[in-house]
């Protein structure tokens, strides 16, 4: 049984002390947030920090203004990080800033950390190959020729539509000899890639080879008229 002296303790009123205490726990209870919410999203792909930004801004103007490529270049670059420097890169090479893109991709390969990666290579050869830079696309092919690369299909597969897609069409068969030494196997889209590139435009004697090794893979040729190359050649 509950004594009366508990009992009325119970009932006494909170001094004003305990009050401040309970006003600021439902305070506290009421503002409390999960504070990952509050986070800024990674940044990934395209997206580019401020100095990423400032850096393509300005190598822009200098170029517009006829600077000199490497002084132009380099200082602007030798602040950024890893991420910013490639942030760069890929941005102007999306812009089309094609010579731009060239100057900023041979700095990345004098860094320390640099380590090649077959989809900044295909973002050069795209953007230099689309303005027609013929010297400049068999530079940016004889770097990729001197690298050392993971198996990757689907990145040569790109490569080879970029080459083909602005005519290089013995850069694309050289790229199509360095994938399967770099134990990138030929897939149905690759053969399908290469074999209606290079026959539309006119090549059809270079393809000879290129169907008996499709053939010899999958039995027989049916899949080039099954492959859609505009699907199949998208993603990156």
């Amino acid at each position: 049984m509950i004594s009366s002296a508990a009992f009325s303790l119970s009932r006494l009123p909170q001094t004003r002390g305990g009050a401040r205490r309970s006003s600021a726990a439902a305070r506290a209870t009421i503002t409390m947030r999960d504070r990952s919410k509050n986070r800024k999203p990674t940044q990934r792909g395209r997206y580019l920090s401020t100095e990423a930004i400032q850096a393509v801004q300005s190598l822009k103007r200098a170029a517009l203004r006829g600077a000199p490529a490497a002084s132009a270049v380099e200082p602007k670059l030798r602040r950024l990080l890893k991420a910013d420097m490639v942030a760069v890169f890929r941005e102007l090479a999306a812009q089309g800033e094609a010579l731009l893109a060239l100057q900023v991709f041979d700095e990345i390969r004098k860094e320390h950390w640099y380590k090649p990666r077959l989809l900044w290579y295909v973002d050069l050869v795209t953007v230099l190959a689309s303005k027609g830079l013929q010297s400049e696309v068999d530079k940016a092919c004889s770097y990729l020729k001197r690298e050392q690369l993971e198996p990757d299909t689907d990145g040569f597969n790109l490569l080879l539509k970029a080459l083909l897609d602005a005519g290089f069409t013995q850069l694309a068969m050289d790229c199509f000899r360095l994938m399967k030494l770099w134990d990138s196997d030929p897939d149905r889209t690759t053969y399908t890639t290469l074999i209606k590139g290079v026959e539309s435009l006119g090549k059809m004697e270079l393809t000879a080879g290129i169907r008996l090794e499709a053939e010899n893979d999958y039995g027989s040729l049916d899949f080039l008229n099954e492959v859609e190359i505009d699907e199949a050649c998208t993603s990156s």
